[in-house]
């Protein structure tokens, strides 16, 4: 088939002991998913479930982090205010929709570390003019992500450290466990709104600690079991 314009490139994430890579295929985001985090940012965690959104899934738009390799984003325009969010990142390895908690966690492929970058200032306008907030989560390099490591290699991770630094100092600190929704629970109810498919990536919420980089700043992020990232503002 012939395409009027230049197709883009499939973005392709390493897979930790294959030569074969995982293709991105959709980004989903659970917003307010550690309850110290939705307080930080003025919300009852009590009140609501965690939401969704999405990010961009484009060679633009992600960044593939392998450990031992410093990766860069730029500082992008249209903010003064360019915050870091750690997550844990699952990789989806089958088909499913309206999955059931007991069985989500057989449409695990693996795990990652990412990054959801977000420009809070914008942000924070699209929530006081009651608008999307589209601009200030999928915009260029918004998502970085790390090597995934097979569920057959590291299990199910339900527990262990994420863990944050900028410039050698922690700002993020918390247990995958203090999680509101469970990695199954996520996977189910989003199954709901959505067929997940082959090649998701769904970004599971950040801890408490967000806050801002500049151009130079180096970040670097780990979950126990998981290769880390490091990455550079430029």
């Amino acid at each position: 088939m012939s395409y009027v314009v230049e197709v883009a490139d499939v973005v392709a994430v390493p897979v930790v002991g294959e030569e074969a890579k995982f293709p991105v295929r959709r980004i989903y985001c659970v917003g307010r998913n550690y309850a110290s985090h939705a307080i930080e940012m003025g919300s009852d965690p009590k009140k609501e479930p965690p939401f969704f959104f999405t990010k961009a899934n484009d060679q633009q738009s992600v960044v593939i982090a392998t450990e031992g390799v410093e990766a860069t984003i730029e500082y992008p325009s249209q903010t003064n205010n360019l915050n870091y969010e750690l997550e844990l990142v699952i990789a989806i390895g089958k088909n499913g929709k309206n999955i059931s908690v007991s069985e989500a966690e057989d449409y695990i492929y693996g795990f990652a570390v990412g990054l959801d970058m977000t420009r809070r200032d914008l942000q924070q306008e699209a929530k006081n003019g009651g608008r999307p907030w589209e601009m200030s989560k999928a915009f260029d390099q918004a998502a970085v992500v790390g090597e995934i490591s097979p569920k057959s290699e590291v299990g199910v991770i339900n527990s262990g450290t994420i863990e944050l630094q900028v410039n050698g100092e922690t700002v993020q600190k918390a247990d995958v466990r203090e999680l509101i929704w469970s990695n199954a629970e996520v996977i189910s109810r989003l199954s709901e709104f959505v067929e997940l498919r082959a090649g998701d990536l769904i970004y599971t919420g950040t801890p408490e600690g967000v806050g801002a980089v500049s151009s130079g700043d180096i970040m670097v992020g780990a979950v126990d079991s998981l290769k880390g990232i490091r990455v550079k503002v430029l």
